[in-house]
């Protein structure tokens, strides 16, 4: 009688799970092969950051709008405006906007610091809504209404900017194409607990490697939603903060730059930020970056 090869007598069954198996494999041999080009690109391309195009004179330093989205964040809201306040900056050249849509108790302390500080002679304002229409990009789209700016910089609560992140990321501006430069996240609570350490090693493998590596080969890269500098025409030009993908932040950054503007990513300029504590809170924010990048996705290649 005639050998017939074991894989013959497969079932349905058997066959789903091996194909299955091998398409995960494939899948995971690429995603692999890809992040080692990656690494290999970083160390070619770590030899050349970007430089600006030449530097501000003082008295031609462009008007800046930093811009505060808040929802509820009672706890953090005192810290990153008295931040923002100590940036080494021009006064007359520089404007705050609180924008807040909080339902709780982050609003009357919010209001206070605000006027205390305008009180002291700050360019700060307090810009509340109470429909929450379109979420952050809601609220940035609000505040550039009657935002001044010719530059817009952006910080989400959880980040503390470095009073000299002006001073270094602005000159990249006086390029007439760049519309948008991008900072490299740092950790305050790395070390926190086992789940902050494994993000802290996912988040730098985005940021160390995979930004830089983008931007210095000349790809596409997204602007992270908070702790970089945006030129408003570039904003305007590329139809605005749009409500309809979770990620507005990737939705504007790929319009951009289809569009013709360049992007700066600036690895040895840090914004210090939070990073979650808890596993509920953590999930919360994959799902609505994984969601949103799909959103962008479906939205752009269509």
């Amino acid at each position: 009688m005639a050998n017939i090869s074991p894989l013959y007598q497969l079932d349905a069954f058997d066959w789903t799970v091996l194909v299955l198996y091998f398409g995960i494999l494939i899948v995971l041999s690429i995603y692999g092969a890809y992040r080692v080009k990656q690494v290999i690109e970083f160390w070619r391309y770590s030899k050349f950051p970007p430089k600006p195009k030449r530097e501000f004179a003082e008295e031609e330093l462009p008007f800046v709008t930093v811009q505060l989205p808040l929802f509820n964040e009672m706890y953090v809201v005192e810290r990153l405006v008295k931040a923002v306040i100590e940036i080494d900056y021009p006064r007359d050249r520089l404007e705050i906007q609180v924008l807040d849509d909080s339902t709780d108790e982050t609003v009357n302390i919010a209001r206070a610091i605000v006027a205390e500080y305008a009180r002291a002679g700050f360019e700060i304002h307090y810009l509340h809504r109470d429909d929450r229409t379109g979420f952050k990009a809601g609220a940035l789209e609000y505040g550039m209404k009657t935002a001044k700016g010719d530059l817009i910089a952006i910080f989400d609560a959880d980040f503390v900017p470095k009073p000299d992140f002006l001073r270094k990321l602005i000159h990249y501006f006086t390029d007439p194409i760049v519309g948008c430069s991008q900072m490299r996240w740092a950790h305050i609570n790395g070390s926190y607990n086992l789940l902050t350490r494994l993000q802290t090693i996912m988040l730098d493998g985005h940021f160390v490697i995979e930004q830089t590596t983008r931007n210095r080969s000349g790809n596409f890269f997204n602007f992270n939603g908070t702790a970089g500098i945006w030129r408003r025409e570039a904003i305007e030009m590329s139809g605005g903060w749009q409500h309809d993908t979770l990620t507005e932040d990737t939705d504007l950054s790929f319009r951009a730059q289809l569009m013709g503007w360049r992007f700066i990513y600036l690895l040895d300029e840090e914004a210090p930020a939070e990073i979650p504590v808890d596993i509920n809170a953590f999930k919360a924010q994959q799902r609505r970056w994984a969601k949103g990048v799909l959103q962008v996705w479906f939205k752009l290649y269509r």
